[in-house]
């Protein structure tokens, strides 16, 4: 699995609030169209008012890929321009395993990935 993290500052916190408003339809689309996506989420940071957060998770490093060459992909980068963007961040991650973070009985874990061969 691959895990895109990203963060989009903006001008203000109305050109954020805009952006997210105007890619909500492409997120879903994305989510729901394109091969290997698992979660596709753009969506404002609480603590930060200029800030959206990026979250992807797709099934490999093909699908995201893939994902370049979507039309999905050129829809949001063209309402994406012009709402007021002053830099971003993004980070690419394998993930080769993951586990949950409680226990069945909803107790926080205080250790992970112990059964790692």
């Amino acid at each position: 699995m691959v895990i895109v993290v990203a963060a989009l500052e903006f001008a203000s916190e109305q050109d954020r609030n805009h952006a997210v408003t105007l890619t909500a339809d492409v997120q879903r689309l994305t989510r729901e169209d394109e091969a290997g996506c698992l979660d596709y989420c753009f969506a404002p940071d609480p603590a930060i008012p200029t800030r959206m957060q990026v979250y992807e998770l797709w099934e490999d490093g093909e699908s995201l890929a893939a994902h370049f060459d979507h039309p999905y992909y050129e829809r949001m980068a063209g309402l994406l321009q012009g709402v007021g963007i002053v830099s971003s961040t993004n980070q690419a991650y394998l993930i080769e395993r993951g586990e949950p973070v409680y226990t069945e009985a909803g107790e926080k874990k205080t250790a992970f990935f112990k059964d790692s061969v």
